[in-house]
């Protein structure tokens, strides 16, 4: 058996086999090249704090220990800004021996600030979905920078999945880097890819956004259409650093532009814990074809969501911030990212949610 990520095709197999299903059923622009998109089911439950469901207990066994209150999505409903929200998906799984499935949140929640990760019965970690699992999905949900406005069939995460190992070791990676560039300038290749942040840009001063700390309700449904700067405060450096404030959140973009071959697929992780007093990047999941030349990307540079922990951080031009730990596809997906599926982010630099407009 070939080990790999599961393309889009085998994701079809999966629904056709009841691997995966779902109340209604799964729409075909749900399915992406390596992954599938998960919908909000008709209910938020308002949670006291976050949780892990644990050996031998289901979700609803904890959401009866620490429901505060309900909230019906389906006229709407707006999720408080601080509050832990959890959400039955309409997905549900009946995975097979050999397949395990991996889950995170989508690009836009990531530059929303919503952390959303899912959690399954019996679970024991978050967003990770062990062979032979047969369940439901949730998806837990807290904003952090903003209020949103959400609705029953909304997307907020993503679930790819997998057969046997199918990470590159760094001599694969390096194989590949030389057989085909995996990034604009040198490669810094140890337990992935890793990537810089960009501070001092080619044209002007601005490297980034920080959420401002009271702003309105963003509807998830408006697309291009709220001004920057109600909600967003613009980030000029002239030296190339800035300092993080404690508790912020910011928009900014890597120094290199990557390329994610179509025989391959990838996903953000931390660097180091040790590096310093921030965390990138919520959304992880790079897409076959991301930055690719065949699928209109000519390299892509990756936008990092930084979140500031308990003490003010320089961080400097150049700064290695994260990686990507590139993973074989068990064969290549029919469909690329950009490639005729309206993907929102190929070819981005510095780039907001698509709910903003620049205009």
């Amino acid at each position: 058996m070939t080990s790999g990520v599961l393309p889009a095709q085998a994701l079809r197999q999966l629904i056709a086999a009841g691997a995966l299903s779902a109340q209604p059923a799964i729409l075909d622009d749900q399915i992406q090249p390596a992954s599938l998109d998960l919908r909000l089911g008709s209910v938020a439950y308002r949670v006291r704090a976050s949780f892990l469901t644990g050996h031998g207990r289901t979700v609803q066994d904890r959401l009866d220990e620490f429901t505060m209150h309900k909230v019906n999505l389906a006229e709407g409903a707006v999720l408080e800004k601080n509050c832990v929200y959890v959400i039955p998906l309409a997905e549900r799984l009946a995975l097979p021996q050999g397949v395990t499935a991996v889950a995170n949140a989508k690009s836009s929640s990531g530059r929303l600030d919503l952390l959303t990760r899912t959690i399954t019965d019996g679970g024991t970690e978050f967003d990770r979905i062990p062979e032979g699992y047969h369940g439901p999905l949730y998806a837990e949900v807290c904003p952090r920078s903003f209020s949103v406005l959400v609705r029953e069939g909304q997307r907020l995460n993503q679930i790819r999945f997998r057969q046997g190992q199918a990470v590159l070791s760094d001599a694969e990676l390096h194989t590949l880097h030389a057989r085909e560039p995996l990034v604009s300038g040198e490669a810094v290749i140890s337990e992935g890819l890793g990537f810089s942040v960009d501070l001092k840009p080619a044209q002007g001063t601005l490297v980034g956004y920080r959420a401002k700390p009271h702003a309105g309700v963003i509807d998830l449904d408006r697309i291009g259409h709220y001004p920057v700067a109600d909600f967003w405060e613009e980030l000029h450096s002239r030296d190339g650093r800035i300092i993080l404030d404690p508790g912020a959140f910011y928009i900014l973009v890597s120094r290199e532009a990557v390329t994610i071959p179509p025989d391959y697929a990838a996903e953000m992780a931390p660097y180091l814990a040790m590096v310093g007093e921030f965390r990138v990047h919520y959304a992880g999941f790079f897409d076959p074809g991301f930055g690719h030349a065949a699928a209109g990307g000519a390299g892509s540079r990756g936008v990092l969501e930084v979140r500031c922990h308990e003490a003010p951080f320089v961080l400097e031009h150049g700064q290695v911030v994260g990686r990507l730990v590139y993973e074989h596809m068990k064969e290549r997906p029919q469909t690329l990212y950009g490639a005729g599926i309206s993907s929102n982010y190929q070819g981005q630099g510095l780039k907001l949610a698509k709910q903003f407009r620049t205009g």
